[in-house]
């Protein structure tokens, strides 16, 4: 779980990687994307199976993204989502989101020395403006106390 400060760094960063879009729509990796980028951020979609997205270069791996990139959403299957992580932080990305579902238990607890490092949260609900479903979600969490603290 991560504390606020850590979110509010996260979304500090300008330049943000997607591993996880898809060919398919309705992908959560796709919704992601879309939603950063209306936002403002400058989005860098990753997929080892895809050379173009959304109508631009889509990066083959973590390495090959260019150097400004100091962000990473991860949305893909929990078995891929350990290397991906690896190859961020061996690239100096070091502000990682792992979406719901993206990593097991333990290898998010794994990471919970690492500050930049968000798990067990879903980034609609902290994506300013915070709209429809998510924003109700967000008052939902903060009503039963599961939204993340202040460090």
């Amino acid at each position: 779980m991560a504390d606020i400060n850590s979110i509010k760094v996260f979304f500090q960063q300008k330049h943000i990687a997607v591993a996880g879009v898809s060919r398919k729509n309705g992908k959560f990796g796709n919704s992601i994307f879309t939603e950063l980028k209306k936002k403002g951020y400058t989005v860098y979609p990753v997929n080892p199976n895809m050379d173009e997205f959304d109508g631009g270069q889509c990066y083959q791996d973590v390495a090959s993204l260019p150097p400004e990139v100091t962000a990473m959403v991860v949305s893909t299957r929990p078995g891929v989502t350990v290397d991906l992580v690896q190859q961020a932080l061996n690239k100096g990305i070091s502000h990682i989101w792992l979406q719901q579902g993206s990593a097991t238990k333990e290898f998010a607890a794994s990471l919970k020395e690492k500050k930049n490092i968000i798990s067990g949260q879903c980034i609609f609900m902290f994506a300013e403006p915070v709209q429809g479903p998510h924003k109700f979600h967000r008052f939902i969490n903060k009503l039963f106390g599961m939204y993340p603290k202040e460090s």
